[in-house]
């Protein structure tokens, strides 16, 4: 790998070891033995070049600066976490089940902690994986791991991004980093007003600018690592950043590649496309035409060349991409949605309110083409006559992007973009969120790689133009070393400064530390569950989603008869009717003595769980016989099955 990506081969190595650690650590999961078998390739490898002397210290020197990024990037998340560091609200209860149930027993599929007897083969859960494997070889409890977690995705992002910033300026370098840290414009507006953009909400149910689009979600990196959510679409941006960069590699320096330097960057470009599924299955529609598109490029550029490897670069990768998850696919059993018409398209002021800073940089950039060629205006008519004003916007830039004679990696990866949000504007993907949320999810989940490509290819872009003669002079190293410890300083200030942790019993990187203050019943109670060994299925209290039920399978990863059953519903669909027959024996579990043993046999639970909110949402009337009581503490008790 160092001789096909030479000076890029170190950070290469940040996002590429931990794919390549987790492919190996699930097939030991598929083959049910144990994923720390997975170190040892790279134990190997280690053993390999330590002998024969692949790397020399002058070599490691030199790539010091890739490690400095990394920890900057990955200390000033932690610090992030450390402030609010809470499993708490949002998603964070799905995350932290599906990382313990992992941690807890890593097998494929993992267990599903919120259906018992069902797996997690109806969604995408190998991000969890990729977490709960390394927890599981470095020692980590899940409610630490928990925290670690993005941070490490924070860095690997950064690294990938640092590494395009070099591959394509001289100057400038850093720009693509705030791909990461660039709010939206309507986050600035709400931060200096106090007021929403949208009307439709006020400034505390706005979400910092991520619900500007009326009844979408329009998630920004920044506000999604703030926000904390270890989830699927968030772990995935430091893949979709590696994948980014082996692409805007092979469209600079294909050409000066032999064929199995070749064949090594399909090999890695192929790995990361194939983890996408499984880690957020929106990102592969998007990506693998991108794939497809980059192939088509490199085919084109040379056409007329008599070494015709580029066909193997559009036929082989995304086969092979298949085949490296082939099981997960032939496990799958998920719900899948037809894609649909968009009748409601977005506002184009909540449009550009969202995406307007990207918008602004290319038609600035654009202007002398524009006046050049201003009859190419007219490509946005169609659509601005269609009603789907938004989405004519977009199409601007994006004509003159196509029409140039050229095109350069930063022109196919904003068109790329652009591509997305026009998409976005015009079809949707059905599923169970109703009329008034119909593309929510949509939305949801494309605009964040749309973010990550148009905020890579416009910093891009405007460094090339601040890098032109006479448009920034070049400061001395001292000076740029200077500005670069100032705004490091400043970020790692912003965190303390910032109400990050209020309420939230910050000060700690233990995600249920604020259980010992806020539920005592509790704390003492998922403390000895999390000493249990794996095989265990209990029964708790449930109260619909987002709220605190169902939080002690969300702590310590045991499976529980149903957790958040809409959820679920969205995951499985409801064919056996379980989505009233299950929150129904949970019920007469709690209520009814005599059906208690019975219907805990009926899903293989051997523990049930009583604490206040079992009390609040239940008459509790536990049995006196078939059961024994295990745990007694502050209110909470736990019994065991007896036979």
């Amino acid at each position: 790998m160092k001789r096909t990506l030479r000076e890029f081969a170190f950070p290469v190595a940040f996002p590429a070891s931990v794919l390549l650690f987790t492919i190996v650590s699930w097939y030991c999961g598929l083959a049910r033995v144990p994923v720390q078998l997975a170190l040892l390739p790279f134990l190997a490898l280690l053993a390999y070049h330590l002998y024969t002397r692949q790397y020399t210290s002058a070599e490691l020197k030199s790539a010091w600066h890739w490690e400095a990024l990394f920890l900057i990037f990955f200390f000033l998340m932690l610090e992030v976490r450390f402030c609010n560091p809470t499993i708490s609200y949002a998603e964070k209860f799905m995350d932290h089940a599906f990382l313990a149930s992992v941690i807890l027993n890593p097998v494929v599929p993992p267990l599903d902690p919120w259906f018992a007897g069902g797996t997690l083969n109806v969604y995408y859960y190998l991000g969890y994986w990729i977490f709960g494997c390394l927890a599981i070889t470095s020692g980590v409890p899940s409610t630490i791991a928990f925290n670690l977690a993005l941070p490490t995705v924070f860095a690997l992002s950064a690294v990938s991004l640092y590494a395009i910033g070099t591959l394509l300026l001289d100057r400038f370098r850093w720009l693509p980093l705030i791909t990461l840290i660039l709010p939206n414009p309507a986050l600035v507006y709400q931060l200096i007003t106090g007021n929403a953009v949208n009307p439709a909400y006020d400034a505390s149910l706005s979400w910092l600018g991520t619900r500007t689009i009326t009844n979408t979600i329009n998630e920004f990196p920044l506000f999604s690592f703030i926000w904390g959510d270890l989830h699927a679409h968030v772990i995935s941006i430091f893949n979709q950043v590696f994948l980014i960069f082996l692409l805007l590699f092979a469209c600079k320096r294909w050409e000066t590649l032999e064929r199995k330097e070749k064949l090594i960057l399909m090999a890695l470009t192929a790995i990361s496309l194939g983890s996408m599924p499984l880690i957020n299955t929106w990102d592969v529609l998007i990506y693998a035409p991108v794939v497809l598109v980059v192939g088509f490029v490199i085919l084109w550029r040379n056409r007329d060349a008599a070494e015709k490897s580029p066909y193997w670069y559009l036929l082989a990768i995304p086969p092979v991409s298949i085949l490296c998850y082939l099981p997960f696919y032939l496990q799958l059993q998920t719900q899948t949605g037809a894609v649909a018409l968009v009748h409601a398209p977005s506002d184009p002021l909540e449009f550009l309110w969202v995406n307007g800073i990207f918008i602004a940089v290319f038609l600035a950039l654009l202007v002398p083409e524009i006046r050049k060629r201003p009859w190419l205006l007219l490509a946005c008519l169609p659509f601005a006559l269609a009603g789907y004003s938004a989405a004519a916007i977009a199409v601007i830039p994006l004509t003159y992007f196509l029409a140039r004679e050229e095109h350069d990696a930063a022109d196919i990866l904003a068109a790329a973009g652009l591509v997305i949000l026009i998409a976005c504007e015009l079809v949707y993907m059905k599923d169970n969120m109703g009329d008034t949320f119909f593309r929510m999810n949509t939305v949801f989940k494309c605009y964040l790689p749309a973010w990550l490509m148009l905020c890579t290819a416009a910093s891009v872009m405007l460094g090339r133009y601040l890098s032109l003669p006479g448009s920034v002079p070049v400061i001395s190293s001292r000076y740029a070393a200077a500005l670069a410890i100032l705004t490091i300083t400043v970020l790692f200030t912003l965190p303390f400064a910032s109400p990050l942790g209020a309420a939230y019993a910050p000060g700690t990187l233990d995600g249920l530390a604020y259980l010992q203050e806020q539920h005592p019943g509790d704390a003492g109670a998922v403390a000895y569950l999390r000493t249990l060994d794996h095989g265990e299925i209990l029964v708790e209290a449930e109260k619909g989603d987002y709220s605190y039920y169902s939080r002690v399978s969300s702590f310590t990863g045991i499976p529980a008869i149903i957790g958040q059953p809409f959820h679920e519903y969205m995951w499985r669909g409801d064919d056996t009717g379980w989505y009233s027959t299950r929150p129904a024996d949970i019920q007469a579990i709690y209520e009814d003595p005599e059906q208690t043993v019975a219907l805990m046999k009926k899903y293989n639970a051997t523990l049930l769980y009583i604490g206040d909110p079992e009390r609040e949402r239940y008459q509790v009337n536990a049995p006196a016989f078939g059961l024994t009581k295990v745990y007694s503490a502050d209110g909470t008790e736990i019994y065991r099955l007896i036979g």
